[in-house]
């Protein structure tokens, strides 16, 4: 069941595709625990942990209280416009090669997208890509464009 959602509408996300946790010896000192806390404080059951060990949140069930994104220890659940579809699914802090050692889908902060966003929404800070949402226009280029596929359309629209 779906709640009724304030305009605009907002919702949780993880910074994280668990890809690191795919019979890895080396997990991502950055990625999600598996840890469930975030899915204890949801009062709405909007979180959960999916089959890959990782949290998982249920846009049409989550109302952005925000609950989540102050009880995880990590700190890779963020708040973020619906209406944004563009996300970065990673928070890897590494440089290039040794964010590649560690996940298969990782932001190696190449900056390909932030040359390809021509609104400026897109940043790489600290070799991780951080999409300013105020600036984005939705076009999709930075996800086009990541060649690590850590940039989603939480629509599934582009690929």
């Amino acid at each position: 069941m779906a709640v009724k959602k304030k305009f605009p509408a907002r919702s949780a996300f993880v910074a994280c595709k668990g890809s690191c946790q795919k019979d890895r010896e080396v997990k991502c000192q950055y990625g999600c625990l598996g840890c469930g806390r975030c899915a204890l404080v949801c009062k709405l059951g909007a979180v959960k942990i999916g089959e890959l060990g990782i949290a998982e949140v249920d846009e049409d069930k989550c109302i952005a209280c925000g609950m989540c994104v102050k009880e995880c220890p990590q700190k890779i659940i963020h708040l973020h416009e619906c209406g944004n579809n563009m996300i970065v699914k990673c928070s890897n802090h590494q440089k290039g090669k040794d964010a590649m050692e560690v996940c298969p889908d990782s932001c190696i902060g190449c900056g390909i997208c932030e040359k390809t966003c021509t609104a400026g929404a897109v940043k790489v800070i600290d070799y991780c890509a951080v999409i300013d949402e105020s600036r984005c226009l939705g076009c999709g280029m930075c996800v086009v464009k990541c060649p690590r596929h850590a940039i989603i359309d939480t629509k599934g629209i582009l690929m």
